[in-house]
């Protein structure tokens, strides 16, 4: 059909279907890691941030940056060193010759999507300096606190194999990340495939000549936020998410079990997954889908679960199996 001034216009996509077609643009730069897109989409939804655990080369980076161009949204990148101060993230006062005052210079942490590169390799001060943006959106310089724009997300990496001149994250900043998303070495199709990929003249740094577009971007983004928030959830289903949250508390192989704000969060992000799904409401299998990245950082093992080779994704799907799940 056609107007009188020209061909009529497609009609806009959906939030949910613009968000689908994440999957496919990142495909063409990221090879694999289809837990990890969904999961930070997942974030994005949820209003959360995302640990991104992987050995390095495995595209941590790429995935942040490709996920960046293809939501049309504004990114930086820090490398997290033992000399990083916390000003170098959030930014300072600067004195201005010219007006003989102190203007605030921003920081990198003033973008949509910060990726935090290594996080745990900075001191627990400068990893600290993180915490406000990430639970208040907003930073504060010299007692003035100063809004982040929206969206915002910081994707965290760290390396989980080596840990020599490290700090760790304490329970309370884990408990900060809304998922904790390990990315697996890709398989040796995969592997291939990246190899002919950089072969036929593949650019990591020139993600256009890809073939990378923008599916979707901040307004897709808050009507999907609207949609989500929308989506129903019933009594039984809180009650298992809380059931399951208070078994890791009691499981003789964890020496700390998950809080209420991660009972929060998996409801947070059932509810988002359940959307993705095409559904208007949560069922006992939207929990079971995200239990694993929503909860793996949140609990703490035992020493001698640990010597027994018990890892945190093995008690919680032994909880899995065991909580009653609601008919």
């Amino acid at each position: 059909m056609t107007s009188p001034t020209g061909p009529a216009e497609p009609a806009p996509a959906s939030p949910r279907t613009a968000l689908e077609a994440l999957r496919g643009e990142i495909g063409k730069a990221v090879v694999g890691q289809d837990a990890a897109v969904t999961g930070l989409v997942v974030a994005l939804l949820c209003k959360g941030h995302v640990l991104l655990e992987g050995v390095p080369g495995v595209a941590k980076t790429l995935l942040v940056k490709t996920l960046a161009t293809a939501l049309e949204l504004d990114t930086k990148r820090v490398q997290f060193t033992p000399d990083l101060m916390p000003s170098d993230i959030t930014g300072s006062l600067v004195y201005d010759t010219r007006t003989a005052e102190f203007s605030f210079q921003p920081g990198p942490v003033f973008t949509n999507l910060l990726l935090a590169d290594e996080i745990n390799r900075t001191p627990p001060k400068t990893q600290a300096s993180l915490l406000e943006a990430m639970e208040e959106r907003q930073v504060s310089v010299d007692g003035t606190p100063r809004p982040l724009p929206e969206p915002f997300l910081v994707a965290a990496t760290q390396n989980p194999v080596e840990y020599e001149g490290t700090y760790p994250l304490p329970e309370a900043q884990l408990d900060r990340f809304l998922l904790k998303l390990t990315l697996p070495l890709p398989t040796r199709e995969q592997e291939v495939d990246v190899l002919n990929r950089h072969a036929a003249g593949f650019d990591p740094r020139d993600l256009g000549a890809a073939g990378v577009r923008t599916v979707a971007g901040p307004d897709e983004l808050a009507a999907a936020r609207a949609e989500v928030a929308q989506v129903t959830v019933s009594p039984e289903i809180s009650g298992y998410v809380v059931d399951l949250c208070r078994a890791t508390r009691t499981s003789p192989s964890l020496a700390l079990g998950v809080s209420p704000r991660g009972a929060k969060a998996l409801l947070s992000t059932a509810r988002a997954w359940a959307w993705l799904s095409g559904r208007t409401y949560v069922i006992p299998d939207d929990v079971k889908a995200l239990a694993l990245p929503t909860l793996r950082h949140r609990v703490r093992l035992r020493p001698e679960s640990e010597m027994e080779g018990i890892t945190a994704d093995t008690v919680i799907n032994g909880l899995l199996a065991h909580v009653p799940v609601p008919r």
